[in-house]
């Protein structure tokens, strides 16, 4: 959803909107180094969809490579599926204005989503597969290693949730992966950037955000319930969304269930474990 927050008014370049530019920046280059997602003569395509997320990771990642002390090559990718009413003109506009090699890909498969899904069905899981080959097939045409995409840490912290209330899974969302045929490696740089800061920037930049709802379809209906459990969760205690993602950095293996991630089965009397012996604190 490209209006999560309400507007909050201030003027492109103030000492506001330069504070709120330096904290993404540090943001993004903090995840980037942390989990080393950029290397030297790295070719990184950030895919850019005309949301407010891609157009962010776009910005930022154009500014830190110009004062970065390594060098690596940027490319956008667009992907132009055929939705009716797609303005085509918007993204070749805007990246040509700011002078960034890009490349647009035509691939018809709203079509294809249309004929295999039912109406009224959620189109979001065929059509997310489909998109994906493509942008791998694109990434290596392009002679690009990495793939960013623009998801944030209310993503990450969303798609928590969904695994453990629908999937029974502890899974999250990865910074950095490798491709399931290793030919390339997906980052996240965006992963420690909270939505409500992107949702500024996006509107102190101005950027021509093109809707996200031109298919048809209906957002992830499950997603959005979590969405906006979290938002009830921070409006009431501010600051929770972030602990929780403090948590998904913090995690102890020895104190969930897994035994393929601690042998439980071969403690014995005399073992030491490495988190220590807070059986009873309930504080923790």
């Amino acid at each position: 959803m490209n209006d999560i927050v309400q507007p909050i008014h201030f003027e492109h370049h103030s000492t506001n909107f330069n504070r709120l530019k330096g904290r993404l920046e540090h943001m993004v280059g903090k995840a980037i180094g942390d989990f080393n997602m950029i290397e030297e003569g790295d070719t990184v395509m950030v895919c850019l969809s005309g949301g407010k997320d891609s157009y962010t990771l776009l910005d930022i990642l154009l500014t830190l490579r110009k004062r970065a002390p390594i060098d690596f090559k940027v490319v956008a990718m667009n992907l132009d599926q055929k939705q009716p009413g797609f303005p085509a003109d918007v993204l070749p506009n805007y990246l040509k204005s700011i002078g960034v090699d890009f490349h647009i890909e035509t691939q018809d498969t709203y079509s294809i989503v249309k004929e295999k899904i039912p109406e009224g069905k959620t189109t979001c899981s065929l059509c997310s597969r489909l998109r994906r080959g493509i942008i791998y097939k694109v990434a290596g045409e392009l002679g690009a290693n990495k793939i960013a995409l623009g998801h944030h840490r209310d993503d990450m912290v969303e798609t928590l949730f969904l695994n453990m209330f629908f999937g029974g899974k502890l899974k999250a969302m990865p910074p950095k992966l490798v491709t399931d045929k290793g030919d390339h490696v997906v980052i996240r740089p965006l992963a420690y950037c909270a939505e409500k800061d992107i949702a500024r920037y996006a509107r102190g930049m101005e950027f021509p955000i093109i809707p996200c709802n031109l298919c048809g379809s209906q957002e992830n209906l499950q997603r959005q319930n979590i969405k906006e459990m979290l938002h009830q969760w921070e409006s009431q205690y501010p600051g929770r969304t972030q602990t929780i993602f403090t948590a998904m950095q913090n995690v102890k293996p020895s104190h969930l269930l897994d035994g393929s991630l601690f042998d439980f089965k071969g403690i014995r009397v005399g073992d030491a474990v490495a988190e220590g012996d807070i059986a009873f604190d309930l504080g923790e």
